[in-house]
């Protein structure tokens, strides 16, 4: 397309700014898509994993916890797995402290 007065360019100049604002949109909405998977460890995860340790720590077995509803039985497994590395690792953190 050949331009050829200054009208046609401030037109196409017009043409191509809202061109830019579309692909922008549209960048953004890929850009948070949801690629499922397993979560990262925010604030939801942490209050849902700090939930199953009160339980589980009170005596509530796996098959009790997941029966509530909250949690899927494979994560409770999941989380007792954490439970337990946690544990671990605070027993061998504390007994090498000064």
């Amino acid at each position: 397309m050949k331009i050829t007065s200054l009208d046609e360019a401030l037109k196409r100049i017009e043409d191509l700014e809202k061109e830019v604002a579309e692909l922008r949109s549209e960048n953004e909405q890929l850009r948070s898509r949801n690629f499922g998977g397993r979560k990262k460890h925010d604030e939801n995860w942490m209050a849902s994993y700090n939930d199953f340790k009160v339980k589980y720590e009170d005596g509530m077995s796996i098959m009790e916890i997941v029966s509530c509803g909250e949690i899927s039985r494979r994560t409770a497994y999941r989380y007792l797995a954490y439970y337990k590395q946690f544990q671990k690792n605070e027993k061998d953190f504390g007994s090498k402290s000064v």
